[in-house]
């Protein structure tokens, strides 16, 4: 197994993309991610440590680190603490039933 946590990795691999053209340069797609894409590269620096831990997160639920750190910005820029989190989740769950 790959250390890629792109669950699609092993599908696209092996395809050469050097002729590839960057979305900026067809406006039909550049127009789609400027409408959906919603997100900006940024660069940062990161402990290692809590890198570990959101990659080791994502290795167990077959998903991708960065969007587990992204939802956990979204929730601290909320105000949201892991209390809310827990409660709201328990209350979903609790309507389930």
């Amino acid at each position: 197994m790959n250390n890629n946590s792109d669950s699609e990795y092993d599908r696209y691999s092996g395809l050469d993309f050097t002729d590839a053209k960057r979305v900026c340069e067809i406006p039909a797609l550049a127009k789609l991610q400027a409408e959906y894409g919603g997100k900006s590269r940024i660069t940062m620096r990161v402990d290692n440590d809590t890198l570990a831990i959101f990659k080791a997160r994502a290795a167990m639920t077959n998903g991708n680190y960065q969007t587990l750190m992204n939802e956990a910005l979204r929730q601290f820029s909320q105000g949201l603490t892991l209390a809310d989190v827990v409660r709201e989740t328990i209350r979903q769950e609790l309507h389930h039933v």
